[in-house]
């Protein structure tokens, strides 16, 4: 039996995204210092965008007076962020003499390999070593176990390996977790007060919670050894790895500031960093220059750069905008927190500032995303003020957002607690009198994501 084919039309909708709208979207993603950083490979690869006019050159005079209304805000806010000016041109000079003479951090991997090669062991050992050292993250502890990281066959070096490691500088890397770390460095330890080791084994919870009379009673020790044991464990480090780590700091500028000017919400985008961007009036006048019309390459290079110049423009300022209208959008729904404060959050989600702007929800999840706001309680980030809400006793509980209920537990353990150690219970029951109906465990949730310990520990 023979198979014929036939053409069949087929009706479909696909979208077909041009450069220059993936360019726009990219750009709306993009925080302020790597936007700059865009800005610059653009001028870079498009001979028909200058610069207009550069924040950094300046006038003197007009960067004092910038300079001086910028700290006249920042002073008056509780969390300024800045430190005051000082000579540009000196600290130009020695940033980049620090930048030719600073080379890359020794990182721990290469201090333990370093130490590896100067040991008389086979070339089997060194191996399984190898393997251990790189499997280390900044903390010194294991990612993966090291039982699937060594092949069968090499399986009876990896406890000589491990012990080997671990005998490093600094001590007490190569291991499972913080606990292993602390054991391993007193083991090494010839100071190390008798019953150390036991104790970090098997009673570090107690000696955490302060129960040195019940960890005295069960090894039959004094009490005052058990302290001994703890003033020398305080000596030692539980992250030893942290030394040598190589993650640099990370600097927050915000895109954005609000203020309250005379009773009204005063935001204020930072396009300070920014350059103002214009098309070159050699690629504009070429355009409709007599002779470039005659040379159809020519004329086709000066349309497609000119046409990408104004594209990139505009999806800044398209960038910008959108930013405003979120930022203003922000503001007008968590007005209470702007007036009084974080714990007055309410909830707020991004269909409801994309509703109020008239935008699609992911270019609300973008345009928020790594872009922050200087406030009068801090900087935070665009995507903190979006928050779900938190079920209450009778109707009142939607007034509440997560973040706003976690700040008013913290508000309950520093002022309500009295110097008492509030339990999770206790502070459960205290919300639910605000209206507010948590579970013990959701409440010792949110407790830990402050960073606020349990009332045994506290």
């Amino acid at each position: 039996m023979q198979q014929y084919q036939k053409p069949v039309l087929v009706q479909e909708q696909k979208l077909h995204m041009s450069p220059q709208l993936l360019q726009s979207i990219q750009l709306m993603a993009l925080p302020i210092q790597d936007l700059k950083t865009r800005i610059e490979e653009e001028l870079e690869k498009n001979p028909a965008l200058e610069i207009l006019e550069d924040p950094q050159n300046i006038s003197y005079d007009e960067s004092q007076k910038k300079q001086s209304e910028i700290e006249e805000y920042f002073e008056d806010s509780s969390d300024p962020g800045f430190s005051r000016g000082y000579d540009e041109e000196a600290g130009d000079a020695k940033r980049k003499f620090m930048e030719g003479a600073l080379s890359r951090p020794e990182s721990l991997q290469d201090h333990l390999l370093w130490q590896l090669s100067l040991q008389p062991i086979s070339e089997e050992l060194r191996t399984v070593c190898e393997l251990l050292i790189h499997n280390l993250d900044e903390n010194g502890f294991h990612r993966e176990n090291p039982e699937g990281l060594v092949p069968p066959d090499k399986q009876p070096l990896l406890e000589e390996a491990l012990k080997l490691v671990q005998r490093f500088d600094p001590i007490g890397v190569c291991v499972k977790d913080y606990k292993e770390s602390l054991i391993v460095q007193a083991m090494q330890n010839p100071d190390a007060p008798p019953y150390t080791v036991l104790i970090l084994q098997d009673y570090l919870e107690l000696l955490e919670r302060g129960k040195y009379k019940e960890i005295a009673k069960k090894l039959k020790i004094e009490e005052a050894d058990v302290l001994s044991c703890l003033e020398f464990i305080k000596t030692l480090t539980p992250f030893p790895g942290r030394e040598y780590s190589s993650e640099q700091p990370r600097y927050v500028i915000p895109d954005l500031m609000v203020t309250v000017k005379e009773g009204q919400f005063v935001i204020i985008l930072n396009d300070e960093e920014l350059p103002v961007l214009g098309v070159n009036p050699f690629f504009a006048d070429m355009q409709n220059s007599p002779d470039a019309q005659k040379q159809k390459n020519v004329k086709q290079f000066v349309n497609t750069q000119v046409k990408e110049a104004r594209w990139f423009i505009q999806s800044i300022h398209q960038r910008n905008q959108t930013l405003l209208k979120v930022a203003k959008a922000i503001v007008e729904f968590q007005r209470e927190f702007f007036l009084k404060g974080p714990k007055y959050l309410r909830p707020l989600t991004l269909k409801d500032i994309a509703s109020e702007i008239g935008v699609h929800e992911a270019t609300v999840s973008r345009i928020t995303t790594s872009k922050y706001i200087q406030t009068e309680w801090g900087i935070f980030e665009l995507k903190y003020f979006f928050s779900n809400s938190i079920s209450g006793a009778g109707s009142v509980g939607s007034q509440y957002s997560k973040e706003g209920v976690k700040q008013i537990i913290k508000e309950i353990i520093e002022k309500e607690g009295g110097g008492k150690n509030l339990s999770d219970q206790k502070i459960a029951e205290l919300l639910y009198k605000r209206g507010i109906q948590l579970a013990r465990r959701t409440v010792a949730k949110y407790r830990k994501e402050l960073s606020i310990s349990s009332s045994y520990e506290r």
